[in-house]
Order: structure tokens, then C-alpha cells, then sequence
């Protein structure tokens, strides 16, 4: 090569990519050694907000205050969740989950104990803050050590070393594995999310109803500390350039594409918690409740389906345009969800609104590795979460309102509002997801790094 500069596009692939799937995947080294534990680890997130609206309506009488309580819990995760991400970049993951699983077992069981002695609601907004705050964030975390690796960012022996230790092992993955790796995160959550809360209500109203929230604690704290305990695939902290001097420590929302990505996954929460209320709202007014599981099941599915159909898939389209092509495919299923009143259509409509969920979602996670120094990643995922958790509970508000004051059709366009708002940011700022990366090895083979300029 006769230059030092590299030109890419951002729908550029190479002549030769074998072909991405599960098996190759799942045969990455050491990928079962985090895959296992980070799954049960997960679980007790989707057991947390049911066990709370069960338990507090069981002790208070009203879904009012029960809702109130897990909305603290849901905002407070959402806040925290960030900067518990920045300090497991900082200083490793274990560091991290051991204090932070110790704690939320604590606050947990400070709120089955207020609950249960019929403590005033202020008292349980007080423990929700540091439950919510305390949720072990296991997916960005896995996340981040998919990206380690697949993408050749170093992951050591989970020392929590300095800027003066030693560099941990270079990964060997294959860096074009990251989509089907996403999509596999985003199926595995949203099993996570059929799962919990099923297994939640059987505990509460079949046992006690204390009885879920004790299981998602002693979940929480055994996974956690069996996820912490894998040391070998974390992603090594204290990076050094090939100068042998330490990278510069970013924050993760510093980097406008990370706060583009946010934005727009403002709009994916705004459908799950639209779809939620909504759905709850159209089966009471039809006086059949009990369809509503079978409605969002089958919404859930969706989402599944295409999370599994797109990590099988070797895509020639670059990730910006699909994050775009997304979004638009996303508001324009939920754009007629207020005008449908049969359950056959609105099964079949909310079908499509999930399959049009997943290929935003595991597109917008699988940007993050071009646009976030690995030092940062962990960071980047827990924001994304975290606006998915934000973007859901503004729209449970905003959605049970509307459904309250005009009907369930009502409800429904929180989702059309919300996609459309986030597919009009990802429009006017889609110059922001290029990554402008001036450290990274633009081919194979080179010993030294070179310039990339994207589109």
C-alpha cells in the first residue's frame, strides 16, 4: 500500500465473509463460560417490576401505589444504570457486580420487609430509589464481553488492573459475528422477558405474595456472584495504545452517535410500554382480560422470530441505513394500531410491530462497537438500556392516561408518536453514527495504524 489513508464506505463488505450464524457463534472460546451464568444472572430483571406491583397492591390495596412504587424502581435503574456501567469500564466488571448484588439483595428485602409491615408509601419510594439504582446491569455486561471477544479488544484474567498492569490476551473472534451476537442478546432478553414474569406471578399469587421478589433477590445474588466470578472473559480495564502509553478514558455520552442511539431507543421503549397499557386497555373494553396475554405473546414473539432471523443473516446493507430502513418499517406498523378494534387483526398487526422491533434494536447495539472505544462500551450499553427503560415508562404514563381519558385506540399511538420522533432524529442526525475513529486498524496484516474516513 502506498499511502497511509484508507477509504471505507459504510456499506462496504468484504469480497469473502463466511457466512454469520449461531453455531459459529456459540462455539466461540470461552463464550459458555459468561453465556450460562450472565442468563441466570438476567432472570431476576424481569421478575422485579411485576413482584413489586403484586406485593405492593397485595399490602396497599391499589394498583395506583403499587404502579407509583415500580415506576421509582424503573427510573432510578434507568439513572444509576450508566454509571455503574462507567465504573465496570473503569474498573472491571467484577468490581462492579460483587458490591452491587450485595446491595440490591439488601434493598430488596428492606422493601418486602416495609411493605409487609404496612409502612407508609413514602417509606417504599425510599427503598425503591437504591433497589432501582442497584439492578446488576448483566446484558450491557455481556454485551460488552461479546465485543471483547469477537472484536479484538483485550480481555484478561479480570485482575481489575490499572494503566500499569499487563495486557490481557488478544481475542481471536471473529469481529463478523457482532450482528448475530447482538441479535442472540435480544432474543435471550426478550426469553428473559416471557420467563420472569410468568415464573413472578406463580410465586406471588401461588405461594406469597412476598414470595417473588424473595426469589428475584436470591436470584439476583447468586447469579450475579456466579457471573462476577468469571473473570477470564471480562474486558481488561486500563487499555494501552501500541505506544505502550494508556488510552484516553472517554464518557460514552460524550460521543454524539452514543447520544443519537439514546435518542432513538427512547422510541423502542415508547412501543413496549404503549403495547403494554394498550393492549391491557383494548381487552378490558372488549370484557375478554384474558386475551391480553395472548395478544402480547404473540407481540413478544415477533420480536423473538426476528431477533433470531436476523442474526442469521449475512447483511450486504451498512448498519446506519439499516437502522434508518428500521425505524421506518417500525412507525409504519404502529401507525395503524389506534384503528384496528378486532383481536384477529390486532394479533396479526401486533405480530408485525414486533418483527419490526428487533432489527432497530440489535442494529442500533451492534453500532456501538465502531462508535465506542472498548474502554467505554459497557457505558454505552447501559445508556441505550436505560433510554429503552425510560422511553417505556414515560409511555406507560402517557398511554394509560389517553386510554383512561379516550379509550384504548387512544393508547395506542404512544408507539406511532414515539418510533416516528426517534425516526425523525435518526434522519437528521444520521451523519453522527459514522464512526470517526482515527486509532483503529483499517485492514489486516498492517502493523501500524492508519487513518479511516467513513462515507
Amino acid at each position: 500500500m502506498s499511502h497511509n489513508t484508507v477509504d471505507t464506505t459504510e456499506d462496504a463488505t468484504p469480497a469473502a465473509t463466511p457466512r454469520p450464524g449461531y453455531g459459529r457463534l456459540l462455539r466461540t472460546p470461552g463464550a459458555w463460560t459468561f453465556l450460562l451464568p450472565g442468563f441466570a444472572a438476567r432472570q431476576p430483571f424481569a421478575m422485579l417490576t411485576i413482584g413489586i406491583v403484586l406485593l405492593v397492591q397485595h399490602t396497599t390495596g391499589s394498583y395506583g401505589s403499587a404502579g407509583a412504587v415500580a415506576a421509582v424502581t424503573g427510573v432510578s435503574m434507568a439513572l444509576f444504570a450508566p454509571q455503574g456501567g462507567k465504573l465496570a469500564d473503569r474498573f472491571g466488571q467484577r468490581a462492579v457486580l460483587v458490591p452491587g448484588v450485595l446491595l440490591h439483595t439488601a434493598s430488596v428485602t428492606a422493601l418486602i420487609v416495609l411493605a409487609l409491615v404496612g409502612a407508609p408509601l413514602w417509606a417504599l419510594f425510599l427503598a425503591a430509589v437504591p433497589t432501582g439504582a442497584s439492578v446488576p446491569q448483566i446484558g450491557p455486561m455481556v454485551r460488552s464481553r461479546w465485543a471483547a471477544v469477537l472484536g479484538g479488544s483485550p480481555s484478561g484474567t479480570g485482575t481489575d488492573s490499572g494503566p500499569g498492569s499487563s495486557p490481557g490476551s488478544r481475542s481471536r473472534g471473529d469481529a463478523s459475528l457482532l450482528p448475530t451476537a447482538a441479535a442472540f442478546e435480544s432474543v435471550t432478553d426478550e426469553f428473559t422477558f416471557v420467563i420472569g414474569p410468568v415464573l413472578a406471578t406463580a410465586l406471588c399469587t401461588g405461594v406469597h405474595p412476598a414470595a417473588g421478589l424473595i426469589a428475584e433477590a436470591v436470584l439476583t445474588l447468586a447469579g450475579g456472584l456466579l457471573f462476577a466470578a468469571q473473570r477470564g472473559t471480562q474486558p481488561q480495564t486500563g487499555r494501552r495504545g501500541e505506544g505502550g502509553s494508556a488510552e484516553p478514558r472517554v464518557s460514552a455520552l460524550s460521543l454524539p452517535g452514543v447520544r443519537v442511539l439514546a435518542i432513538s431507543f427512547l422510541g423502542i421503549g415508547s412501543v413496549f410500554g404503549g403495547m403494554q397499557v394498550s393492549l391491557t386497555a383494548f381487552a378490558e373494553e372488549i370484557g375478554n382480560p384474558g386475551v391480553n396475554g395472548l395478544l402480547y405473546g404473540v407481540f413478544a414473539a415477533g420480536n423473538m422470530l426476528a431477533g433470531i432471523v436476523c442474526g442469521a443473516v449475512a447483511w450486504k446493507v451498512g448498519p446506519r441505513r439499516r437502522l434508518v430502513v428500521g425505524y421506518a418499517g417500525l412507525t409504519l406498523a404502529a401507525s395503524a394500531l389506534w384503528a384496528v378494534h378486532s383481536v384477529p387483526l390486532l394479533a396479526g398487526l401486533g405480530l408485525l410491530v414486533g418483527l419490526c422491533i428487533a432489527p432497530a434494536l440489535i442494529t442500533g447495539y451492534t453500532l456501538v462497537e465502531s462508535l465506542v472505544p472498548a474502554s467505554a462500551r459497557t457505558e454505552a450499553f447501559t445508556w441505550l438500556t436505560g433510554a429503552v427503560a425510560l422511553g417505556q415508562a414515560a409511555a406507560v404514563t402517557v398511554a394509560g392516561q389517553l386510554a383512561d381519558s379516550h379509550g384504548a385506540s387512544a393508547g395506542f399511538l404512544v408507539p406511532l408518536v414515539g418510533t416516528a420522533l426517534a425516526l425523525v432524529t435518526l434522519i437528521a442526525l444520521r451523519s453522527r453514527l459514522a464512526p470517526t475513529v482515527s486509532g483503529r486498524v483499517a485492514a489486516r496484516g498492517m502493523s501500524h495504524r492508519v487513518p479511516v474516513t467513513v462515507d
